[in-house]
C-alpha cells in the first residue's frame, strides 16, 4: 500500500495531483514548519510567516487560497485581528492547525477565528500528527474538518501524498477537541509510565479518559462518534504512547521528582495540556461536567496533591458502572 511506504523524509512524499497553490503558513515552529514542507513537496507555491519576518503579514496573505495558522493559542487571536485589517480574496479558507483553549475566553481556535474572520470558509486540521516523524518521511494521517465540505475537499487536496492520508469531517468542534483535551490526559500517562505503573494502568488510565473527552465534547456540541476516530482516539493513543510529545514529557519528568516549572523548562516548544488543564477545570466546575482524570491533573499541576495522592484518588472513587 502506497500509504505504508516509508521514506527518508519529506521531500519523498508524492502529492495526489492536487494543481499548484498559493499558500501561507503562520508559525514557523515546528508544526509550521512541518506543514510548510508537506504543502512545498506537493509543489504548492508556500510563504512562512511568524512574527520575525520582514514582510508584513497583510501584503504576505494578499493572493492566497488558503492561510494556515499553526501557532500557540496564545498567538492566534492577535493573527486573527491582524487579518481582519488584511486585503485577501473572500475564497480564501482559513485553517486552524492550533490546539488549546483560550485561557480569558476559554474559546477553541476556530471559535476565535470565526468570531473575527466570520465570512471566510474555515476547516480545522488535527489528528495524531507528531511533527518529527513526519519530518522523516515516516506515514501518517489526519483529518480535515469544516461544516464546508468544498473547503474541506480544498484543504484535503493539497495536503493529501503518498506518505500523508487526509480524511474529511463534518464535525469540526469534535476534531478540535480531541486534539485539544488529549493533552491533558498525555500529561497524566507520561506521570504513568514514569512511575512505572505497568500497561494495565496505563490503558485503563487511556480507556477512561477518552469517555472524559466524549463528555466535554459533547458540552461543546461535539458528535460523540467523532472522538473514536483519527482526531480522537488516535491522536490520544499517539500523544501517549510516545516521548516525543511535549505533554507526556511533562508528566514524565514531574515523576521522576521535577517540578512543574522544570519540567516545562526541559522540554522545547509549548505543553498546551498545562494551560488547558486550567481551562478546562474552569469550564467543568460551571457546568458541572465530570472529569475525574482531568481534575487530578489540574491538582497534580497546582501543586495541590503528590503523584501518590492523584493515584490513590483515582484507584479509591466510588464503585460504579462502567458507562
Amino acid at each position: 500500500m502506497a500509504f505504508l511506504e516509508i521514506g527518508s523524509g519529506l521531500n519523498l512524499q508524492d502529492s495526489f495531483g492536487s494543481e499548484p497553490k498559493n499558500i501561507t503558513v503562520i508559525g514557523a515552529g515546528a508544526w509550521g514548519s512541518v506543514i510548510a514542507g508537506l504543502l512545498k513537496n506537493n509543489h504548492h507555491h508556500v510563504q512562512i510567516w511568524s512574527r520575525q519576518s520582514q514582510i508584513p503579514l497583510a501584503e504576505t496573505v494578499r493572493n492566497s487560497d488558503a492561510i494556515i495558522s499553526a501557532v500557540s493559542i496564545k498567538g492566534v487571536r492577535s493573527i486573527a485581528e491582524q487579518l481582519q485589517k488584511a486585503d485577501f480574496p473572500d475564497s480564501t479558507v482559513i485553517v486552524s492547525a492550533t490546539k488549546g483553549l483560550e485561557p480569558v475566553t476559554r474559546q477553541t481556535p476556530s471559535q476565535i477565528w470565526r468570531s473575527l474572520i466570520p465570512d471566510h470558509p474555515l476547516v480545522v486540521l488535527s489528528g495524531p500528527n507528531l511533527s518529527q516523524e513526519i519530518m522523516a518521511g515516516q506515514p501518517a494521517a489526519t483529518v480535515v474538518a469544516s461544516t464546508d465540505e468544498k473547503a474541506a475537499q480544498f484543504i484535503q487536496n493539497i495536503f493529501a501524498s503518498r506518505n500523508f492520508r487526509v480524511y474529511t469531517n463534518a464535525d469540526p468542534v469534535g476534531v478540535e477537541l480531541g486534539g485539544t483535551l488529549k493533552n491533558v490526559i498525555a500529561i497524566a500517562v507520561g506521570a504513568c509510565d514514569g512511575l512505572n505503573l505497568g500497561t494495565n494502568a496505563k490503558s485503563a488510565l487511556i480507556t477512561r479518559s477518552l469517555i472524559e473527552i466524549i463528555r466535554v465534547g459533547v458540552y461543546f456540541g461535539a458528535q460523540p462518534e467523532t472522538f473514536w476516530g483519527l482526531s480522537g482516539l488516535g491522536d490520544l493513543l499517539a500523544t501517549c504512547s510516545s516521548n516525543l510529545s511535549r505533554n507526556y514529557q511533562v508528566g514524565f519528568a514531574i515523576a521522576q521528582g521535577l517540578s512543574l516549572e522544570e519540567a516545562i523548562a526541559k522540554i522545547s516548544g509549548t505543553a498546551e495540556g498545562v494551560n488547558t488543564a486550567n481551562v478546562l477545570i474552569e469550564i467543568s466546575d460551571r457546568e458541572q461536567i465530570y472529569v475525574p482524570v482531568s481534575r487530578y491533573v489540574y491538582r497534580l499541576l497546582k501543586g495541590e496533591i503528590n503523584l501518590q495522592q492523584a493515584v490513590e484518588g483515582l484507584m479509591e472513587r466510588d464503585l460504579k458502572p462502567e458507562n
